[in-house]
């Protein structure tokens, strides 16, 4: 049986759910096929590994949507400072406070179960929105106005647009014939959710070594979220280890003013990858998210700018439609991608600028960095232009990230 959408869109995420809520209560029928639901939230349970710092860009969309209160009702944590540095903190730093351009925070962490969650529970209340999970796809079949999508439990779902919400490696881009450039960093994250001596510091923080950056992400109550960059044959040597060595480890690299250490609850890794899409649209297609573009996770700015992308897309179909242009016009899809394509591919570029920079132990530029970071501290519109960039306020931002609603 062939069920027909205006809207396929492949991946339940929180980038292909921020689409789907965007365009809820809305004329356009719109299926979002999704491989497993997210395990149900417990309030005693502990953190989970996967966290993103969403900035107050993201934070504004939610709010919009009305998802922030399914988010914040469950578990976030609020942090209102940032602190950069290399090779001393006292003297060549930099530190963002949330206080300094009259704001109560920079952002939020959040478990990205918990995002995607709040986002599923909100599809359930449109009449218009068909979630399809769990569903395994079995072949998509690409074409300019009427793709078409087979699961394995014998549907076939047809669309006259279909989204690629589904990851860096996507099926719906390989079906569309949309290639990517693509290269690994010669790093690896380890991630690692632990339990510290002292309570929620409100602030993130970075320093920046030789081998890579170590960074703290503080979840509620004695919990932290710990992110090591490092070679991929060290990382590896360190998810082998059993956790009391693996303490000692982080105690001897990670600074004192974490606390004390005193459980690993736990550890993973993942490579770093940058991958950009040759195209974000053809006739009937439009990538979003990390099938669009993967980025350098150094100031966690990945999910931020997919959400960017979720509400940018959303804007451009719906106005489309309301002006009676056909949502699969590859002229209407090419407003989103002039809109998001360069902004994505400056932030990209940024990334890939810090970790050059700082992955290089070279001594001129290691005391140049110093310099830049201890000047930073004393430019005051030059900070208050990076943390309004950091936020995701700097730039035209979409409808929904200044807190207009789209319907």
């Amino acid at each position: 049986m062939k069920n027909r959408y205006d809207l396929l869109i492949v991946g339940g995420g929180m980038v292909g759910a921020t689409i789907a809520a965007a365009l809820g209560d809305t004329d356009l029928r719109i299926a979002v096929v999704e491989q497993q639901y997210p395990p149900s939230f417990q309030a005693e349970s502990e953190h989970d590994l996967r966290v993103s710092a969403l900035s107050i860009a993201s934070e504004q969309i939610f709010r919009t949507l009305g998802v922030w209160d399914g988010i914040i009702s469950r578990r976030a944590c609020p942090y209102r400072r940032m602190k950069v540095w290399e090779s001393d903190e006292n003297r060549a730093a930099t530190e963002f406070v949330s206080d300094d351009i009259g704001a109560d925070h920079l952002g939020y962490i959040v478990e990205n179960r918990i995002i995607q969650l709040a986002l599923l529970e909100r599809l359930s209340l449109f009449d218009n929105i068909d979630l399809i999970c769990p569903a395994e796809t079995v072949d998509i079949d690409y074409s300019p106005g009427s793709s078409l999508l087979r699961l394995a439990d014998g549907r076939e779902l047809i669309g006259k647009l279909m989204i690629a919400a589904d990851g860096g490696g996507s099926r719906v881009r390989m079906a569309a014939g949309i290639g990517v450039h693509s290269w690994d960093y010669d790093q690896h994250a380890l991630v690692a959710s632990v339990i510290t001596e002292l309570p929620q510091q409100d602030i993130t923080w970075q320093q920046f070594t030789p081998d890579g950056p170590h960074a703290f992400l503080p979840l509620t109550g004695h919990r932290g979220s710990l992110v090591w960059y490092n070679r991929p044959s060290q990382v590896r040597r360190l998810l082998s280890l059993d956790n009391s060595t693996f303490i000692d480890e982080l105690t001897r690299v990670f600074p004192e003013r974490l606390g004390r250490i005193e459980t690993v609850i736990e550890r993973g890794a993942f490579p770093l990858r940058r991958q950009h899409a040759q195209q974000y649209v053809k006739e009937g297609v439009a990538l979003a998210g990390d099938a669009a573009h993967m980025i350098n996770p150094l100031a966690g700015q990945g999910v931020n700018i997919g959400l960017l992308d979720a509400a940018t897309l959303a804007e451009v179909i719906l106005r489309g439609y309301r002006e009676g242009v056909e949502i699969s016009d590859l002229s209407l899809l090419q407003q989103y991608e002039q809109q998001r394509r360069n902004h994505n591919l400056m932030m990209m570029q940024l990334m890939d600028g810090f970790y050059r920079v700082f992955s290089n132990d070279f001594l001129p530029l290691r005391l140049l960095r110093n310099f830049g970071l201890g000047a930073a501290e004393r430019i005051t519109p030059a900070k208050h232009k990076v943390m309004r960039f950091a936020m995701g306020l700097e730039g035209t931002l979409p409808a929904l990230a200044r807190g207009e609603r789209l319907t």
